[in-house]
């Protein structure tokens, strides 16, 4: 015992890591004594003063915490929320309305091949594709007049999730633990559902310059079992207590180490922090990703599929007190029509019941008043025709929706065009979108920032504005 205290000393007063670990003999053989050094550490002591430790809002907030059901490839604003009876009428035709530049070459005007209908007591226009959506329009906020700065995914997708068009900036639910902490320190508190790698993948849900403990942890949804849902997450060779014990002597020498390196290593703190995090994680991680707890009548209700086991799961991790969770679609970019846009059909009806069933059970739980929801993709598609019967990618106008958390329901904010290319009546660029929902948590965009390469940083960059209108 008093020679790993000697050793520790020795590493405080000059020692490398590499001199203790060779005068420990048997390396890391003598862990299991390190508990001894730190008799607070108990297993199960509660974590207080991290990094993740819940912060106060700014100001009283409505929303505490986000669920994000991202449509990545881009779903077309005309053939879900937004009708436009024009293109029926000059369906083919090629008004000077019609030549805003996009991606790729287009043709005429193209009718949606879908029937729109009004909804709920509100009377909100929806695609005939989402009829359970439908069912909870009272409950969305549809905002028409989105844009946002180039007709490309990699940069759009950036954009939408982190605010800068470049992988150089943190992602919103970094931002948003950056800003709050999340209310269980026992899981991650900025999880990413995603079968897979979508375009661009990691840095979508990267913490770029904040400290790393910040980064989304990304599960792979397409087949969530409990036990390899998270790799590793079980040491079939060592107690939950000798872990304690070794993760201690570990985490103090490691803090010795940096305290050498004037504590300014973010990638060491980063390693200290998450292997504390994936310790922690052993009592909950499992349960949280076992579905099966569910009852069966809730399980039917948000249906079959790797989307529906998401959002269900989503609603597990929020209802636990993460702060953000990220749903994507699928893998690459799927909504991404360019040839044919019916296809759009087949997967709304993925994504139909498994949200109308989270609204449903978020209100029945009580949580929808207090869980922002965002719905859409990193931008919409044009009204005119690429090839026959597809649509471009399109920057200039698109619609998004948000339920919950202390939004409007049962309302359409700002427009297109009469044909849907083009944002112009109470246009919304994504800055205002990231602006107004940090507000719906609790924070000034302009005051949430941090100091880095000489200057300040926020997740709007020098832009945004919140859109009050669509507050309740």
């Amino acid at each position: 015992m008093n020679t790993i205290q000697a050793q520790l000393a020795g590493l405080a007063s000059g020692y490398s890591r590499r001199d203790l670990l060779q005068k420990f003999g048997t390396g890391l053989g003598a862990l299991g004594l390190a508990g001894l050094l730190s008799p607070e550490c108990a297993v199960g002591a509660e974590v207080a003063g991290g990094p993740l430790s819940p912060k106060q809002p700014m100001f009283p907030a409505r929303a505490k915490r986000v669920i994000h059901l991202f449509m990545n490839g881009g779903p077309s604003q005309v053939d879900t929320f937004d009708p436009k009876p024009a293109l029926e009428k000059y369906h083919g035709q090629r008004p000077s309305g019609a030549d805003l530049k996009t991606e790729r070459r287009t043709g005429g005007l193209l009718k949606s091949p879908f029937k729109f209908s009004k909804h709920g007591q509100s009377g909100l226009e929806i695609s005939e594709i989402f009829p359970q959506v439908g069912s909870c329009a009272d409950d969305l906020c549809v905002i028409r007049s989105m844009h946002t700065n180039i007709p490309n995914h990699e940069p759009s997708l950036l954009m939408m999730t982190s605010g800068e068009t470049q992988p150089t900036r943190p992602s919103m639910g970094s931002w948003l633990l950056y800003g709050l902490g999340t209310e269980n320190q026992n899981l991650p508190g900025f999880v990413v559902l995603c079968p897979g790698k979508p375009v661009v993948g990691p840095a979508l849900w990267g913490n770029r310059f904040l400290p790393g403990i910040y980064q989304g942890a990304q599960i792979n949804n397409a087949n969530i079992n409990p036990q390899t849902v998270i790799r590793d997450i079980n040491n079939g060779q060592v107690s939950r207590a000798a872990q304690r014990e070794q993760l201690d002597l570990l985490k103090r020498m490691n803090e010795l180490h940096l305290s050498r390196r004037g504590g300014q290593d973010n990638p060491l703190e980063a390693r200290i922090q998450s292997l504390e995090m994936a310790f922690r994680m052993q009592t909950e991680a499992q349960e949280v990703f076992d579905l099966a707890q569910e009852s069966k009548t809730t399980i039917d209700a948000y249906g079959n599929g790797e989307f529906a086991k998401g959002c269900l799961a989503a609603r597990r991790l929020v209802e636990r007190g993460v702060r953000m969770v990220q749903v994507f679609y699928g893998n690459g970019q799927p909504w991404d029509d360019h040839e044919n846009i019916p296809a759009h059909a087949d997967k709304a009806r993925a994504v139909d019941q498994p949200i109308a069933a989270l609204i449903r059970d978020l209100k029945e739980r009580g949580l929808l008043e207090d869980t922002l929801i965002l719905w859409g993709g990193e931008f919409g598609r044009t009204p005119v025709s690429e090839g026959s019967n597809g649509r471009d990618h399109n920057n200039h106008g698109f619609s998004v929706w948000l339920a919950g958390g202390g939004v409007k329901g049962g309302m359409a904010y700002g427009a297109t065009d009469e044909f849907g290319f083009a944002a112009q009546e109470n246009k919304v660029h994504v800055h205002d979108l990231h602006a107004t929902m940090l507000h719906l948590m609790g924070i000034d965009h302009e005051k949430l920032t941090f100091r880095y390469s000489g200057r300040d940083f926020r997740l709007t960059d020098v832009h945004g504005r919140v859109v009050t209108d669509i507050l309740a």
